[in-house]
């Protein structure tokens, strides 16, 4: 049976829960450095982590649904062909992308 992990809600990487705690900040410091390196019209809103109703029955699979979105939401897509990256990521692929 494969350990419960979960999702940190900025980079989409899979941790178990008292490492998620560690790498969280870690995680959204290294987001701001990277967010501040990019030129302007690519950088982004600074990801919110997000919150799941206490509510839910299965709310370790709503909160990792939740992050799993959250993280998506910062990809940028290509304008030559819809595909999702990274920002950083995103200027090397439109120099090869046709």
């Amino acid at each position: 049976r494969r350990p419960c992990l979960r999702i940190c809600y900025i980079c989409g990487r899979e941790f178990g829960s008292q490492s998620l705690s560690i790498h969280e900040p870690q995680c959204l410091e290294k987001w701001r450095t990277e967010n501040n390196q990019l030129p302007r019209h690519l950088r982004r809103a600074e990801p919110k982590k997000p919150e799941v109703l206490a509510g839910d029955s299965c709310t370790i699979t709503a909160e990792n649904e939740a992050a799993y979105h959250s993280a998506q939401a910062q990809l940028l897509p290509c304008g030559n062909c819809g595909r999702t990256f990274l920002p950083d990521r995103l200027v090397r692929h439109q120099k090869s992308c046709k």
